[in-house]
């Protein structure tokens, strides 16, 4: 039996929306432009995550007008996790495309699969995503880290496959994602949380269920424009919660990284009182030890940045925010170790490793 209304649509694209007021006219024009370039058949769904700006209201003001299906949910704040998984249960299409509320699809992306014939394949997409330049200062940090474990891709992107063997030596992402419907639904079952689903990951954990199920194709040629936080409050706002949800993104995955996030969250409270405790017993060598062990860690990953070629800006927003950036996430972290704690030494199937 078909469930009702799958042969009506092509593609499902669920948009989680939280405030996205300021955002998403520009995200469903962008989307209505690349569709535009195809013969998909498609339905979107916002799912407001009980948002308290006018997201809803402009949402419903805009579904008259726009050239596609647009329907509106509403759900109590939950997270990202929940939101999608909402729109998965709406979708009436055996694919969907998952898109950020911040994300603006470049004008041949969509069209990019249809050519590919993304919608016969068995594996997912996912989408080559770059930061808008103009952003602010502060909304260019995120080009460093990235810069650094994804490098050897963003030095010289091109079409690949995602599989547990490079999963973690790749971008990925469920900001920009055609997959099918139910592999998706079987992945967030896996990773259905034990506790707040504000806290449970909501792109990583996921796709390295997808990913050993089936390959995930990353294609630059489907591409977007992703537009960051604007406003140091909320990028540490953001940079806080993410750090709870890489501690849920690899968590248990194996013994190497429960040690490597323990160390984390440990090393910096014992070196910080390494420091206090050389400073009142003027012990200066090993307070000058501890300060250059910590300028070389913050340091190394601006040079390995401007050596893989990552723009001056973003490196130069990296050095500016990497302080205040790291306490918040350390708090991020800290806190994950004690949500997720029960993640620690269990034992994972081999879809999780």
């Amino acid at each position: 039996m078909t469930r009702s209304g799958t042969d009506q649509f092509d593609v499902s694209v669920v948009i989680p929306a939280y405030n996205s007021a300021p955002w998403l006219p520009t995200t469903l024009e962008a989307l209505a432009v690349a569709l535009r370039r195809t013969s998909w058949r498609a339905e979107v769904l916002v799912v407001d995550d009980g948002s308290t700006d006018a997201t809803v209201a402009e949402m419903r003001s805009l579904a008259a007008s726009y050239e596609y299906d647009l329907r509106v949910v509403t759900q109590p704040n939950q997270g990202v996790f929940m939101a999608v998984w909402t729109g998965l249960q709406e979708a009436r299409a055996e694919w969907v495309l998952i898109l950020n509320s911040r994300l603006l699809l470049h004008t041949g992306a969509v069209a990019h699969l249809e050519a590919a014939d993304a919608l016969s394949a068995q594996h997912p997409w996912n989408g080559h995503v770059v930061t808008d330049p103009d952003t602010p200062l502060v909304g260019r940090f995120w080009e460093v880290p990235t810069g650094v474990f994804w490098r050897t891709y963003l030095s010289d992107p091109r079409p690949m496959l995602i599989t547990p063997r490079n999963f973690d030596a790749v971008p990925k992402g469920t900001g920009c994602l055609l997959v099918r419907r139910q592999l998706m639904i079987e992945a967030y079952e896996h990773s259905w949380p034990a506790a707040d689903a504000r806290f449970t990951s909501d792109d990583t954990k996921l796709l390295r269920h997808v990913a050993a199920a089936v390959p995930i194709r990353l294609d630059p040629g489907f591409s977007a424009t992703y537009r960051p936080r604007t406003t140091v409050r909320k990028f540490l706002q953001h940079a806080g919660n993410r750090g709870t949800l890489f501690v849920d993104s690899y968590a248990g995955t194996s013994p190497l990284r429960d040690v490597v996030l323990i160390a984390l969250v440990g090393l910096p409270p014992v070196a910080l009182a390494v420091a206090v405790g050389a400073a009142a017993s003027r012990a200066w060598r090993l307070l000058a030890a501890v300060g250059a062990a910590a300028g070389a860690a913050v340091a190394a990953p601006a040079v390995i940045a401007l050596a893989s070629r990552t723009p001056r800006r973003a490196v130069l927003s990296y050095l500016v925010y990497v302080v205040p950036f790291g306490a918040v996430f350390w708090r991020g972290l800290a806190r994950g170790l004690v949500v997720h704690r029960a993640s620690f030494g269990r034992r994972r199937s081999r879809a999780d490793s």
